[in-house]
């Protein structure tokens, strides 16, 4: 496709160097959510579904937005780490929105992201409380968005309480994603997680509650895998509840045929309001969490990308551009257009292809010029999609790490510099923030960085690099591994 004019968000761009700044200036961000599998690791129709789905494959998430639509406010158990207010515009956890909408306003909000925001790839209902448990909102929406929005991929995000008595529905709906949330195969660990359950036209609490919740999420995602429908388990990791038990929901997912298993960090800050946030209740560190997804190799395949997006969330994962679509700017009147999206997927086509190349043959030149026993290196990335160093240092809000050795490059993480809802900071404590959040981490690699920043962080022991600017990430973390190693560090060709 080089030298093939495409249109991104109205601007023209004649080449995919040229696209890749465009996206930069559009403001295009960046994360990681899924499998690291290829299409050559998977059966294709398994590929065909989560090709373009950000949370379900490692690569789409460079490429692919998702939308959450608020349309599903009501809830069927009670969380010890949930509170659904409203609202605070730069907070980025699961329950949170702006505006809780009607089916027919989500409708029009999502065709009019659809035709300004081409990397729309997937449509999920997220609550505010349980899409299974308001699933008359749920269904009417899905049901109004594909009569314009066919192409769009559907999800839905659920406890599993209300699950079994759907899972058919969505067979005849065409959904093939769904997230089901378990933090427990013990039902004892799940009385401190859950005050209470509403099920079967009563509230019910202590251990009969987390015994109904564990037998209907066994069921559910029993009945989901048998339909051939994808299943993404989240669990929220609490230090001394269930940190160490979430090596035994690994291993029973894993039997059960999960698709990916997201282990998420719990958000327990006290101004959330939650009952973990005001008893004290922790949340792991990053190397807490890293060594429990360490310790789950060989069970579940593990996502280590996952944003614990808003209920109204739209953009890549990384980004949330939802205050752009409230519904005061949403036309009354809108038509779907899909010849940006169309656009923009030709142009991914190619440059996946190309990245894959590319990736593969920095892996190579590792491969054959480190020596095997040659220790690990972590790297802090600054991107803004589309697989390539692409942002500027002091704009980042988060990082993407990678782990590089003589075996290639591996996505690890990622580590947010502006946590959640923190604001007020000047530049000089952002920094500091910024060092704080990449410790154990000795090399970031950006677009630009000013000399102070960079002579600041080199005073904390970490190396801002910016001679890669728009190379891969792949070939750029190969590079620096290989100087790193003493041998010969080649900067990749821009395609």
């Amino acid at each position: 496709m080089t030298g093939n004019v495409v249109s991104l968000g109205g601007l023209q761009v004649a080449s995919r160097d040229t696209l890749s700044k465009a996206m930069e200036s559009e403001g295009c961000s960046s994360s990681a959510c899924g499998s690291s599998d290829g299409p050559a690791d998977m059966a294709p129709e398994i590929w065909a579904k989560v090709k373009d789905h950000p949370c379900y494959s490692e690569e789409a998430h460079h490429y692919f937005a998702r939308m959450h639509v608020a349309v599903a406010p009501a809830c069927n158990i009670q969380c010890n780490y949930c509170n659904r207010k409203y609202d605070c515009a730069n907070e980025s956890r699961p329950g949170v929105v702006s505006e809780r909408l009607s089916p027919e306003a989500a409708a029009r909000k999502v065709i009019a992201v659809a035709n300004e925001v081409p990397q729309l790839s997937v449509l999920g209902i997220a609550g505010p409380g349980d899409s299974a448990y308001d699933w008359r909102k749920t269904k009417a929406t899905f049901q109004k968005v594909v009569q314009q929005l066919p192409d769009i991929k559907l999800c839905i995000s659920t406890n599993g309480l209300a699950m079994p008595d759907h899972v058919d529905e969505l067979l005849d709906m065409n959904i093939d994603h769904v997230t089901l949330t378990i933090n427990m195969i013990d039902p004892e660990i799940g009385t401190q997680i859950y005050p209470w359950i509403f099920y079967d036209h009563r509230r019910i609490t202590g251990l009969e509650a987390s015994q109904i919740l564990h037998e209907r999420q066994m069921q559910s995602l029993d009945m989901l895998v048998e339909r051939g429908i994808l299943v993404k388990v989240n669990s929220v990791m609490i230090p001394g509840i269930n940190d160490a038990h979430l090596l035994e929901v690994n291993k029973e997912v894993k039997k059960r045929g999960a698709f990916l298993h997201n282990i998420m960090p719990l958000i327990s800050a006290p101004e959330h309001g939650t009952v973990f946030g005001l008893n004290g209740q922790r949340g792991p560190t990053a190397a807490e969490l890293k060594t429990l997804q360490d310790a789950c190799s060989g069970g579940a395949n593990l996502m280590k990308h996952c944003r614990q997006c808003r209920a109204d969330a739209v953009g890549l994962l990384g980004e949330d551009r939802g205050q752009e679509f409230t519904m005061d700017q949403v036309p009354e009147e809108v038509t779907y257009d899909p010849s940006k999206r169309d656009a923009y997927k030709e142009w991914v086509a190619g440059e996946r292809e190309e990245r894959r190349a590319a990736a593969e043959e920095a892996k190579a030149e590792t491969v054959a010029t480190v020596a095997e026993d040659a220790d690990a290196l972590l790297v802090a990335v600054a991107t803004k999609g589309g697989g390539r160093i692409n942002q500027h240092f002091g704009h980042a809000t988060e990082f993407q790490i990678f782990e590089v050795d003589a075996e290639g490059v591996r996505f690890v993480t990622h580590r947010r510099c502006d946590n959640y809802c923190v604001g007020g900071y000047g530049e000089e404590d952002k920094l500091e923030l910024v060092i704080k959040t990449l410790e154990g981490i000795d090399t970031i690699l950006c677009a630009k960085i000013g000399d102070c920043p960079r002579e600041d962080l080199a005073a904390a022991g970490i190396e801002a690099i910016q001679d890669y600017a728009y190379d891969y990430i792949e070939t750029a973390v190969s590079a620096v591994y290989r100087a790193r190693m003493g041998l010969p560090a080649a900067s990749a060709e821009i395609a």
